[in-house]
């Protein structure tokens, strides 16, 4: 029995440093970002992080966390949607985790986000050249989700350690409003006005577009085929979104580099972790067969 003892601690003192190097390196590709009206009140973050980890097998704690701002959100929303959002209307809150690498997944707490969809959400992402990663939106109380947006791409720039420029945080947020409001304004369902988006920008970057006139003439031709009704107000408003997304690719060659980056990283990481927890489970369940 000592000897079995012996051999278990000696295997976690080997282990621990590899594991320990693993989960505490200062670029985790995890991050978690709060409203800071939900940070400042107790009950509402214990309501967020129960979701984070009723959505994740993550160990919460080794996450980066930053608090986002009014004075964030407004400063990419201002001139987009017209609204100022006070400190205390700051609730949405986001969690990324770069080591998802199979593209990008987005689940949405639909009982608290009333308007944005997981769609909406990553087809608004491509705009800042994010195309991968785990990420999770919730509120502590019911919100429309679009100012969340300015809290996820806080979280990629914490998980990524470098920032997104920010014309095309912008362009990302025009996108995402005018998404909303066109679902709105033509009765569709949310994630069909995505698709609308999504085709009319890979269009458009194919045939490397920018001009607001041509890419209109692509939403007008798109929006046929999937039998979306707008008027000519509506897809100049598209074509604008689009066309801003467009322009902003080019100042984000860093960024995409760095993400590509950090999700291997990340992937990496976390891959050895689930190596090392195997590797300990099956040796104490060998231990365990012979006592």
């Amino acid at each position: 029995m000592k000897k079995l003892l012996l051999a278990i601690i000696i295997a976690i003192i080997v282990l621990s440093p590899i594991y320990s190097a693993s989960t505490n390196s200062s670029a985790t590709g995890f991050a978690i970002t709060y409203g800071e009206a939900t940070y400042n009140n107790p009950s509402y973050k214990n309501t967020v992080i129960n979701y984070f980890k009723s959505n994740t097998d993550r160990n919460l704690d080794e996450a980066n966390t930053e608090v986002i701002s009014a004075a964030e959100v407004n400063k990419v929303s201002k001139d987009i949607t017209g609204r100022i959002y006070p400190s205390n209307q700051i609730f949405s809150c986001a969690m990324v985790d770069l080591s998802y690498n199979n593209g990008i997944k987005v689940v949405v707490d639909e009982s608290k986000i009333t308007l944005v969809t997981s769609k909406m959400y990553a087809t608004a992402l491509k705009s800042t050249g994010i195309e991968n990663g785990y990420v999770v939106v919730t509120s502590p109380v019911s919100a429309t989700g679009e100012s969340a947006l300015t809290g996820v791409m806080k979280s990629y720039e914490t998980a990524v350690g470098t920032p997104i420029p920010e014309n095309a945080k912008k362009a990302a947020t025009d996108e995402l409003y005018t998404e909303s409001q066109i679902a709105k304004q033509t009765g569709q369902d949310p994630d069909k006005i995505a698709d609308l988006f999504d085709q009319v920008k890979q269009e458009a970057q194919k045939q490397n577009i920018e001009d607001p006139a041509q890419i209109k003439a692509i939403v007008i031709n798109i929006a046929a085929t999937l039998n979306i009704n707008l008027t000519d107000e509506q897809a100049q408003q598209i074509a604008n979104a689009v066309a801003n997304s467009q322009k902003a690719q080019n100042n984000l060659t860093d960024f995409k580099n760095q993400l590509e980056n950090a999700t291997q990283q990340a992937s990496e990481s976390q891959g050895i972790i689930n190596q090392i927890m195997t590797y300990l489970q099956d040796f104490i369940d060998y231990i365990m067969s012979l006592i």
